[in-house]
């Protein structure tokens, strides 16, 4: 669910998007939110677009409303949510192919790096130049921080209405499937996910209000 494509957001979010079209061919891409550029994007990379997510009075998506509306349009039994300043790299499918099939959470820690500039995935060698960036710039997150979900479809029925991005959603998430007795792999090692650093610009709170508002305190 992509916030607005104005300034910084609008590279990193092309780039982490057109990455998993790249990288994942055969996969179904869904987008979600009516935000700035959100149609446009879909419309150029030719996924899936579900403008209606309901949201709190803050304006912020929900997340039970984000995963149901991707479970009643998905063609898999396996599903993944990932935030849209995630890239992508080659080695993500042949992980997920591993998978057993059985109710499973998959997730992982995450490669914080900054990015300025729009890959070029037209060029061959767009992966082999943005893995040498990462090991001379790239730091391992801790494992609080995680940014991506593949998960046994059916999985998350109950999904509380947490405010998307303001901290506990996550965490709740590995908790549920725990709960569920399903099994939960940690795939840091063979999955590399490349966070994009960025701001807080798009919360009227700006980080503070990411970690502390009253939309996080909700969510606790």
């Amino acid at each position: 669910i992509p916030k607005p494509f104005v300034g910084h957001n609008q590279i990193i979010q092309t780039n982490a998007i057109k990455s998993w079209v790249q990288v994942c061919p055969e996969c179904q891409v869904i987008l979600l939110g009516d935000d700035k550029g959100t149609t446009g994007v879909a419309a150029e990379l030719g996924v899936l677009h579900i403008p209606d997510v309901k949201r709190n009075e803050y304006g912020t998506p929900l997340l039970d409303s984000m995963f149901n509306l991707a479970q009643s349009v998905a063609k898999y039994q396996l599903m993944c949510y990932i935030n849209a300043d995630i890239i992508l790299l080659s080695n993500f499918l042949p992980a997920v192919k591993r998978v057993p099939d059985y109710p499973l959470l998959v997730v992982g820690q995450r490669w914080d790096m900054e990015v300025d500039e729009v890959v070029d995935f037209k060029d061959d060698h767009w992966e082999f130049k943005l893995r040498a960036q990462l090991a001379k710039y790239g730091q391992l997150h801790p494992r609080s921080g995680i940014d991506y979900f593949i998960y046994s479809r059916g999985l998350f029925e109950d999904i509380l209405p947490f405010a998307i991005g303001r901290s506990t959603w996550d965490n709740w998430l590995i908790y549920q499937a725990r709960a569920s007795k399903a099994t939960v792999i940690d795939a840091t090692q063979v999955i590399t996910a490349v966070h994009q650093n960025h701001d807080y610009s798009h919360s009227t709170g700006g980080e503070t209000g990411i970690w502390n508002g009253p939309e996080a305190t909700r969510n606790w």
